[in-house]
Order: structure tokens, then C-alpha cells, then sequence
């Protein structure tokens, strides 16, 4: 018999499910009220159903996420698909900017149970894997994925060994392959016929934990703000954040999400300031066009965020832009794209004359009717010949 007021410990075998809120930060800031209200529905309707379904225990919620404990692999990978499942019909009409998504991770492992709360590796693992799944995806460790073979008709992408934080030794991860993946799934892309350009998860030089959801946050705000420029083809960041915590080359990173241009960058923060830095490169060549970095207060952590992505998208819009029309010189005269054309129509423009305003003109009449010409005409284009 236990002492009267010394807690219980109890070490069992568990799968352990870390979910979490993926733009939690983001999507606070932007209706704190509507999240909230959206996230209480979730749990009463989707999340403590499925849990209960599946013969789980719902171990502890936190702001954004939650950690279930489950008596086997194939009940939490159960509760997890259908989980993700739910919440992508859920949200199936509404706004990137107003869906609610959830990054979760899988684990098997001893646990220590005390006073109905979980620790041990096997819980820390299951969180690691949590942070490197894409929003409305799901990691597991190779245990999972090895206990699961056969017993469900799911699909594993093996993601390599992955070195995890506080984690000691490498972990090989698996993605579960959702619908999604499959229809992605073609082999490396090819570049789209405008500029294109994936913006990966900056790094977190800190050593601080807290600061991966700042450097999360400027990313999707870097991403929103890109994604304004119409002419510019920007991959949205559950693509990119697949990349996260992982080391890969930037000429990779192009070949397989098909892009042109890699933004890549850091946070570091000293007291109650941070430094971003930032720097643009070509992912044909490897080259670097642009790099800078940016100071600021932690006193206002979302308008720090925009003022950096409305500069970064800003320098990005004209850099992109100059990189471009090297390109476009570059190409044969039979071999061009509306965007082409508009780019050449650009740089004839000025100095301005009466000459390369027509030239201009005529090149920007090719874009929007779709037809091509070995030379730039010189004669009157037909939009303007009744002036």
C-alpha cells in the first residue's frame, strides 16, 4: 500500500499521439475570438469522439494541441487519419487564411504515468514528430510504421533518419502518404511558365524553443505577403514546411517542388531584440542574388512580422524581376511566354522614345494575343494604330 499523499508511478508500453495547431500563433492574431470558439467545436465534435472511438485517453490539452494515449499503433493511427480526415472536410470551402489545421505526431514507447500525466522519451519523441509533419499531416517513428505494415491499408514515406531535437541518437520517420501526397506524388515538377519561388522554415539560432513559433510566423507571413505579387508563382507553405528541421540542398529543394527561387533564412534573438536574416537564391545555379538581415523589438512581435515580410517581399518583387529579364534576353526569340514578353517590353522601355514605345507595345500585344515573332516589330502596333 502506497504512503497517503505520495503520488502513483506506473511505467507501461503506449503509443502516444502530439498534435498541434499548425499557424496557431497566426490565426490568433488574426480572430483570436472565431479560433477559439472554432477550436472548442472541433474538440466537442470531431477530436473527443474519435479518441472515445478508439479506446483512447485524452492525457492533456494544451493552447493548441493536445497528447493522447492509446493501447496500440493501429488504434492511433486510426484515430489520426480519421482525425485529419475530419478536419479536411471540415474546412474543405473555407480560406488557407481561416482553416484551422493540425500537424500530428506518432510514437510507441515506454511512458511513466503519474497522476495521469505521461513522460518519458517516447512521449518527447512523439512531439519531435509532431513538428515535422505538414499541417494536416501525420509522422511516425519507424516503430509505428513497422508495427502498422499489414495491419492498415496505408501507405509510408520513409523520410530518412531525421535528427531531432534533445533527441540523442538520429530517428528514421515516416509520413503517412494521404490523398494529397499520392496526387503530388509525380516525380520531380517542372517549372511553371512564370517566376516561381518556395520559401523554406528559417532556422532558430537561439537555442530557445519559444522562438520556433516566431520563426514559423515570419515565415507565413514572408509567404502571404509574396503571394500578392500576381506575376509570382509562390509554393504554399505545407509544401515548404515539410523541409523543416531536415538539411537539404537548394538545387533539391527546386528540383522537387519544381521552383526556380529558394528564400532560406534565421532568427536569432539576444534579450528583447531579434535579428532575421534573409538571403534569395537561384535554385538552377546555386547562385545568391540577394542576402540582408533585419533588427527589431520583441515588444511587438506581429508588427515586427510585417514590417520584415512587407520589406523581404518588396526586395524579392524587383530582384526576382531583374533575374528574370536576364534570363528572357537569353532566350531564343522563337521560344517565348506572355511573361516573357512583358519582361523584354520592360527593358526596351526606357530611355523612353517614341520608337521603343511601339516596340514595347507591339511586344506586349504578343503577350496578350499569344502569338510570337523572330524580331521585335517596328511598325505601329494594331491596338494604337488609330492614333
Amino acid at each position: 500500500m502506497e504512503p497517503a499523499g505520495q503520488a502513483r508511478v506506473e511505467r507501461r508500453l503506449a503509443a502516444i499521439l502530439a498534435a498541434d495547431v499548425a499557424g496557431y500563433s497566426r490565426l490568433m492574431g488574426a480572430d483570436e475570438s472565431g479560433t477559439l470558439q472554432g477550436l472548442k467545436a472541433i474538440r466537442a465534435e470531431l477530436i473527443d469522439p474519435k479518441i472515445a472511438a478508439h479506446n483512447g485517453r485524452l492525457v492533456k490539452t494544451t493552447g493548441d494541441g493536445f497528447l493522447v494515449e492509446f493501447g496500440s499503433v493501429v488504434a492511433a493511427l486510426r484515430c489520426a487519419t480519421e482525425l485529419q480526415a475530419g478536419m479536411a472536410e471540415r474546412y474543405a470551402d473555407i480560406g488557407a487564411d481561416r482553416c484551422i489545421e493540425f500537424r500530428i505526431g506518432i510514437n510507441v514507447g515506454d511512458v511513466v504515468v503519474e497522476d495521469g500525466d505521461i513522460f518519458g522519451d517516447g512521449v518527447n519523441i512523439a512531439a519531435r514528430l509532431e513538428g515535422l509533419a505538414e499541417p494536416g499531416g501525420i509522422c511516425v517513428s519507424a516503430l509505428v510504421q513497422r508495427d502498422a505494415a499489414g495491419k492498415l491499408d496505408l501507405t509510408f514515406e520513409d523520410l530518412g533518419e531525421q535528427t531531432l531535437k534533445n533527441i540523442a541518437r538520429p530517428l528514421r520517420v515516416y509520413r503517412v502518404v494521404t490523398q494529397r501526397h499520392a496526387e503530388a506524388a509525380t516525380g520531380p515538377t517542372s517549372l511553371p511558365d512564370k517566376p516561381s519561388i518556395a520559401v523554406l522554415p528559417f532556422a532558430n539560432m537561439s537555442g530557445d524553443p519559444e522562438q520556433e513559433y516566431f520563426a514559423d510566423g515570419m515565415v507565413e507571413e514572408i509567404i502571404t505577403a509574396l503571394s500578392r505579387i500576381r506575376w509570382l508563382f509562390v509554393i504554399a507553405r505545407n509544401s515548404t514546411f515539410t523541409y523543416k528541421d531536415r538539411t537539404v540542398g537548394v538545387k533539391e529543394v527546386g528540383r522537387e517542388l519544381g521552383v526556380r527561387y529558394v528564400l532560406e533564412g534565421s532568427v536569432r534573438k539576444a534579450g528583447t531584440r531579434v535579428r532575421i536574416t534573409g538571403q534569395l537564391i537561384d535554385a538552377l545555379t546555386g547562385t545568391h542574388l540577394w542576402a540582408d538581415c533585419f533588427d527589431g523589438s520583441l515588444e511587438d512581435v506581429f508588427d515586427l512580422q510585417d514590417q520584415v515580410a512587407v520589406s523581404v517581399a518588396g526586395i524579392i518583387e524587383s530582384t526576382v524581376q531583374a533575374a528574370e529579364m536576364r534570363c528572357s534576353a537569353a532566350r531564343p526569340s522563337s521560344d517565348l511566354t506572355a511573361f516573357d514578353l512583358y519582361l523584354r517590353a520592360l527593358e526596351i522601355f526606357f530611355p523612353i522614345t517614341k520608337e521603343r514605345i511601339f516596340a514595347a507595345l507591339g511586344l506586349l500585344e504578343q503577350a496578350v494575343t499569344g502569338t510570337t515573332a523572330s524580331e521585335p516589330p517596328r511598325g505601329t502596333p494594331q491596338c494604337w494604330s488609330a492614333l
